[in-house]
């Protein structure tokens, strides 16, 4: 199921988003210009796109598995466009963590990030005293085997 998703280059010289295979679920987002990472530092490199996702879903931002190949991972794991950060200047970006010993460059118009439209749901919170379960235990609770 396709849905129109409105979208504005910065840079019209470099390809919209796209899918790479029929089966992908996300898209791929390249960097809009050269950006060196300095080592073990965050550097940002604009993705070149405004989006707006489609109402009732947000835009998930994940690194591309080639990406820690490079020595780098985004610096807050994943990233999270709302429906309401769509407006002209509001272009993504992507904050990458450099965790090698020397500045990684990333080139102009290099595949970085792919992005997921996730549907929403927001909760109606009701407080308990009790949640009617067990306590299950921590991480690593279960053993590793």
């Amino acid at each position: 199921m396709n849905k129109k998703i409105r979208i504005k280059r910065i840079d019209k010289s470099l390809p919209l988003p796209e899918y790479k295979t029929a089966g992908a679920a996300g898209f791929d987002l390249s960097a809009r210009e050269r950006a060196t990472i300095p080592t073990h530092k965050v550097g940002y490199v604009p993705l070149n796109v405004a989006i707006a996702p489609p109402e009732g879903h947000f835009l998930l931002l994940a690194a591309r598995s080639s990406l820690q190949k490079r020595g780098l991972t985004m610096a807050n794991g994943v990233g999270i466009g709302d429906a309401d950060f769509s407006g002209n200047d509001d272009e993504y970006q992507a904050a990458l963590y450099n965790f090698t010993d020397a500045d990684v460059v990333v080139e102009r118009g290099e595949r970085i990030v792919q992005g997921i439209f996730i549907p929403v749901t927001h909760a109606d919170f009701e407080e308990v005293d009790d949640m009617n379960n067990r306590t299950r235990g921590g991480f690593g609770s279960t053993g590793v085997r």
